[in-house]
Order: C-alpha cells, then sequence, then structure tokens
C-alpha cells in the first residue's frame, strides 16, 4: 500500500486533504466547555450529637443514615465519618450529568424518612442536607490589625457579617467558619450537689433548655377590647 501511494503522488494528497477536512469537520462537532464537568455532583449530609462518641454516632445515628440513603437515584457512592467530638458527615457521590438539585431533593426524602430511627437529640439539633463539594476552594482569615477586637469579637463579625455574604455569591455551595467561638454560657456541676439534691446532669440541661425561650408576652388593649379603646400596645418581656 506505501509503494501506491508513492507512485500515486496526487491520489495520496487528495486523501490527505480529505482525512484533514473530515477532522476539522469533526472538531467542530466536539463538545466544548470552559469549565466541564468531571467531577461527580456531591450531596453532604451533616448533623450533631453533643456528648456521643464516635463509635456510639456510627451505630445509632450514621447506620441508620446510610442504610435509607444507600441505593438514592444515581448513586454511585457513600462515604461516612464520625468524630469523639460529637459531629458526623455522610458525603453521596452521584454520576456526571445529575442534576444536583434534584439529588439534594432525592437525598433528603431519604433522610426524613430515617428520622424516626435517629436519638431525639439528633432530631433537636437538625440534619444539613446540601449539595456541594467537600473541596474547599478558599481559606480567608480575619484579624484586628490594632488589637482592638478580641477572638470572640471577630468570630461573631465574621458570622453576621461576612459569612452570609460568601455564601451567596455565584457557585459557592457553602462556607464554613473555622474555629468559631460564639458567645456562649459554660456551667460547671458540682458532682455533690446534685447527688445531695438527687438531681442528674440532664435535669439540669432539660431545665436550662426550658427556661431558655422566649415567650409572647401578649397585647394590651386588643380584643375583646371594652367599648372606648383607642389604642392597642405590644407587651415585651425583658
Amino acid at each position: 500500500m506505501l509503494r501506491s501511494f508513492i507512485d500515486r503522488p496526487i491520489f495520496a494528497s487528495v486523501v490527505s486533504i480529505i482525512i484533514t477536512l473530515g477532522g476539522a469537520l469533526a472538531l467542530l462537532g466536539l463538545p466544548v466547555e470552559q469549565y466541564p464537568n468531571v467531577v461527580p455532583p456531591q450531596v453532604v449530609v451533616d448533623g450533631r450529637f453533643p456528648g456521643a462518641s464516635a463509635d456510639v454516632i456510627s451505630d445509632s445515628v450514621v447506620a441508620p443514615l446510610e442504610q435509607e440513603i444507600n441505593g438514592v437515584d444515581s448513586m454511585i457512592y457513600l462515604e461516612s465519618n464520625a468524630t469523639d467530638s460529637g459531629s458526623f458527615r455522610i458525603t453521596i457521590s452521584f454520576e456526571i450529568g445529575t442534576d444536583p438539585d434534584q439529588a439534594t431533593i432525592n437525598v433528603n426524602n431519604r433522610v426524613q424518612q430515617a428520622l424516626a430511627a435517629l436519638p431525639q437529640t439528633v432530631r433537636d439539633q437538625g440534619l444539613q442536607v446540601e449539595a456541594r463539594s467537600t473541596s474547599i476552594l478558599q481559606v480567608i482569615a480575619l484579624s484586628s490589625p490594632d488589637n482592638s477586637m478580641g477572638v470572640v469579637e471577630i468570630s461573631n463579625y465574621a458570622l453576621l457579617n461576612v459569612l452570609d455574604e460568601l455564601v451567596r455569591l455565584p457557585g459557592i455551595g457553602d462556607a464554613s467558619l473555622f474555629g468559631a467561638q460564639d458567645y456562649s454560657m459554660r456551667i460547671w456541676l458540682r458532682p455533690d450537689k446534685l447527688a445531695q439534691f438527687e438531681l442528674t446532669p440532664n435535669d439540669v440541661a432539660n431545665a436550662l433548655r426550658a427556661q431558655n425561650a422566649q415567650f409572647a408576652a401578649g397585647r394590651v388593649g386588643a380584643e375583646p377590647a371594652p367599648e372606648g379603646q383607642a389604642f392597642t400596645m405590644s407587651v415585651s418581656a425583658p
């Protein structure tokens, strides 16, 4: 065949031109994207179980969730991890081309079906189901050059003024605050006093939870009001 092309240079040139034109036409028909989807979309389920170890979280929380989520439409695989700090995360990866929003809805439906099998503390804390990648795109550090703000104040400023703005940016799935130090109250319990009053730490926590609530104080002059009542005022509780 090589000898045939050598003896017929015009024929060889025509074949080369046809191959080149065919390649050019095929090149125009290739799908080209600036940012092609080469990474499988992921849906993340986050939650907390305060006071529980990693083994307890894996057995009582992660296992029921995995059993219910497994087999969701277009799922490739899932992975999970739990820590002794009480947090856990389940990451579900889907086939390339799967709609992330629809995948989030499907996973959330499976999570809702598994809520009845989860501890009450986990249900009270709530579960977050979001479509986002677990890879970190950027890390931003905040500081106070003149030392006028402490760590707690900087953390509170970032939570109120920076975090929400970052989440609203196009292409951002989620933004997290590392080392968050919110304003809070820490209470130390004396075991001897608890034993004296026949109380448990759970009793103290329930009492604090019952008092840590805001209730409507009502309104003055609301219906049913006497005839001639001209004003209605809302009452704010301290």
